[in-house]
């Protein structure tokens, strides 16, 4: 059920959509990888300019929602980085810190958890089997192109449901 008297909801991913994790790539492509350094790095992601303006320009008409494949235990550096960059203020989703399901499914979960409450306007993720699953699941994605892509953070999403 859907309330009408409600926003309709915006859902954004951050790495890579939001925050650009370019500079902390390298932590993924060793191995082991290097989880706890990479997701320590992550205060200094600069912001993608492209993900930003479209969460200021949704928060217009919409309720901002971030949806994260990173582990609760980095709430806090999340949230500080969002206000440090002038996002809009919203809910953060976070995976559980044991949860280790592909993002695909761990996302998917959630939006239509958000879905049966709110309507979503849009999702904007990076990950293209988010966006594929959300899309045959009927919301409307935004593909977030603007960040080099990483196949170290691919497979790492996928097959090591980390982020």
């Amino acid at each position: 059920m859907t309330d009408s008297n409600g926003l309709p909801l915006a859902v954004f991913d951050l790495d890579n959509t939001l925050a650009d994790t370019a500079h902390r790539q390298h932590f993924l492509e060793s191995r082991p990888r290097q989880w706890g350094a990479f997701f320590a790095a992550a205060p200094a992601d600069p912001p993608l300019a492209e993900g930003v303006a479209l969460a200021v320009d949704s928060a217009r008409e919409c309720e901002v929602v971030y949806l994260t494949g990173r582990p609760e235990r980095y709430r806090r550096d999340t949230l500080e980085w969002l206000a440090r960059h002038g996002l809009p203020e919203g809910r953060v989703h976070m995976r559980g810190n044991a949860d280790r399901r592909p993002a695909r499914f761990t996302k998917l979960e959630i939006l239509r958890r958000l879905a049966r409450d709110r309507a979503v306007r849009v999702v904007v993720d990076d990950d293209e089997l988010v966006c594929d699953d959300a899309e045959r699941a009927g919301f409307t994605v935004v593909r977030a192109r603007w960040a080099a892509k990483s196949a170290a953070l691919e497979e790492a999403q996928e097959r090591e449901g980390r982020t």
